[in-house]
């Protein structure tokens, strides 16, 4: 089932999420339609916060990349109780949109390298490190279970450009090609 997307101004986009244990009600279906949302709406990654729910998991895909790095074409997980333990290497700038920020894309600095503990939709433990691009989407998916957007990670200045088109958009007047709320 194909979800609604809340925007920016939705209360839950601002939460840090609660963890989840094995026994959370209708996880499997929860993931299945949180997948099915993200494709809809063109994402490569998509939070629970995303869609009204404040618990820590995300999934990514990061398929849409692979023209370029055969590595991404079987990039796609569900992370459940995610923690980033270690950032590393440089710093990056990427050019990022989010399906909660309808409109917008800016330019954002992450690191290239990370370390990062999770549970699997099998609720099977991990610890992995990932490069690249599948660490600017893990990292943009974890600051959504953090209660972050990626507008708040831009430079001040970045910010005061962009903040009557922010105003807009949580006034309720976006355009989305998606199911799309502020709640």
């Amino acid at each position: 089932m194909t979800l609604s997307v809340y925007v920016i101004g939705s209360q839950v986009l601002k939460k840090k999420a609660e963890d989840i244990d094995k026994s959370f009600e209708g996880l499997d279906q929860l993931i299945a339609d949180m997948f099915e949302t993200m494709y809809k709406s063109d994402g490569v990654g998509l939070a629970a916060p995303q869609i009204g729910k404040s618990i820590r998991l995300f999934v990514v895909d990061s398929t849409p990349f692979s023209e370029n790095d055969e590595s991404l074409k079987d990039f796609k997980k569900a992370f459940i109780n995610a923690k980033i333990t270690e950032f590393s290497g440089e710093k990056i700038y990427y050019n990022e949109g989010c399906l909660s920020v309808p409109g917008i894309r800016e330019e954002v600095q992450r690191y290239e390298k990370i370390r990062i503990e999770y549970y699997d939709e099998n609720f099977e433990f991990h610890d992995e490190e990932f490069s690249g691009i599948k660490a600017w989407i893990i990292q943009h998916e974890y600051d959504h279970i953090e209660g972050v957007l990626f507008v708040e990670r831009l430079s001040s200045i970045r910010k005061k450009l962009i903040k009557s088109k922010l105003k807009t958009i949580e006034g309720g007047k976006f355009e989305a090609s998606y199911k799309a709320k502020i709640a």
